[in-house]
C-alpha cells in the first residue's frame, strides 16, 4: 500500500495545492545533493512565492560586528519607536536575507515598524553555536542604543529567538518588549504527539527535523538550543505563538505556551488548523495562510505598541 495515502493531510485546497508546487522544486533524490544544491533549490522555491514590495518601503543592507550581514526595513509608516528582529527559518542549513525578504518586508508594513532581518551562519559549515551567537550578537548591538525591540522567528528562526531572549533574560538585558515565535522548533522529544501522529505531514517530517538537528551538533542538555529544556520561564517578555496543526513541530509551539502560561508570561498562543509548516510562504495562495499571517501582524503591532 502507498503510505503517503496515510499520511495526515489538510483538506483546504489551496494549501494542499501550494504544497504541490513546493515539492516540484525537489527532484526525488533531493536529500543526497549538495548543501549548495539545496540552498539554491530553496531559494528557487522562495523566489516562486515572492510578492511586490509595499510602496514606499524601503531597504538598507548593513554588517554587525563587520561580519554579520543585516537588512533594514523601513515602512512607509512607522508607528512606534519599537523595532522589530525578525530571525529566518530554513532548519539552520538554508536560508537567508533574500530567502524571506518579502515576508520581512510585508510584517515591517503591516506593523508599522522598522524591522531588522538577520543573516546568520549556517551549518553544517558554522555548527551550534554560530548561528546563535550571530543573532545574540545582533540583538545585542540592537539594544546598545536604548531603544525596545521585539524578536520574531519563524520555524528555526523561532527557536534562535527563544534562545537569545532566554539568554538576555539570564544575563539582565533590557529592552526586549515581546517575542513572537511562528511554528518554531523547540526540543521536543522527536516521538511522541505531534512528532508522532504528524511524522509524515506534508512540508516537513520527523525525520527532516532530527536530521537538521544532527546537522546542527547543539549539546542536548543546552537550554539556549531547546528551549522546552529550561527549567525557569518566569520573566519572559509578552509572547505571541502561532503553530500548525499539520506539523511534526506543532506540539513544541503549544507546549510553550503553555509552559510560558504557567510561569505568569503574558502569551498569546494561535494554531492555524488547516496549516502546515512553512506557511507563511502560501500567504497569497492560502485563505488559511492569509488569515494566519494576518494574525500575526496584528499579535506583533500589539508587541510593539502601534495597535
Amino acid at each position: 500500500m502507498d503510505s503517503r495515502r496515510s499520511r495526515p493531510m489538510p483538506t483546504e485546497r489551496e494549501i494542499l495545492a501550494f504544497h504541490e508546487r513546493c515539492e516540484a522544486f525537489y527532484p526525488a533524490d533531493a536529500v543526497t545533493a549538495s548543501i549548495s544544491q539545496q540552498r539554491q533549490w530553496y531559494d528557487a522555491l522562495c523566489a516562486e512565492f515572492d510578492a511586490p514590495s509595499p510602496e514606499g518601503l524601503t531597504r538598507r543592507d548593513a554588517l554587525v560586528a563587520r561580519r554579520i550581514p543585516i537588512r533594514h526595513y523601513r515602512p512607509a509608516e512607522v508607528a512606534t519607536a519599537v523595532r522589530v528582529l525578525y530571525i529566518h527559518g530554513g532548519g539552520f542549513v538554508v536560508g537567508s536575507l533574500e530567502s524571506h525578504d518579502a515576508i520581512c518586508a510585508e510584517l515591517a508594513h503591516g506593523v508599522r515598524a522598522e524591522l531588522i532581518s538577520v543573516d546568520y551562519r549556517l551549518a553544517p559549515e558554522h555548527v551550534w553555536p554560530a548561528a546563535f551567537d550571530d543573532c545574540s550578537a545582533v540583538l545585542e548591538s540592537l539594544l546598545a542604543d536604548g531603544r525596545p525591540l521585539v524578536a520574531v522567528g519563524d520555524s528555526a528562526g523561532g527557536n534562535l529567538v527563544a534562545g537569545i531572549v532566554l539568554k538576555a533574560k539570564a544575563r539582565g538585558l533590557s529592552g526586549i518588549i515581546g517575542q513572537a515565535l511562528v511554528y518554531p522548533g523547540l526540543g521536543g522529544d522527536l516521538v511522541s504527539g505531534s512528532y508522532a501522529e504528524m511524522a509524515e505531514a506534508p512540508g516537513l517530517s520527523t525525520t527532516d527535523v532530527a536530521y537538521y538537528r544532527e546537522v546542527l551538533k547543539a549539546p542536548a542538555d543546552d537550554v539556549f538550543a531547546y528551549p522546552l529544556k529550561a527549567a525557569e520561564l518566569s520573566g519572559l517578555p509578552p509572547t505571541y505563538i502561532t503553530g500548525a496543526h499539520f506539523d511534526p513541530l506543532r506540539d513544541d509551539a503549544r507546549g510553550y505556551a503553555v509552559r510560558l502560561a504557567q510561569a505568569g508570561v503574558d502569551v498569546t498562543y494561535r494554531e492555524e488548523p488547516q496549516m502546515i509548516h512553512a506557511w507563511l510562504r502560501a500567504r497569497h495562495m492560502s485563505p488559511g495562510a492569509r488569515a494566519g499571517f494576518d494574525h500575526l501582524v496584528r499579535g506583533v503591532a500589539r508587541l510593539v505598541g502601534a495597535l
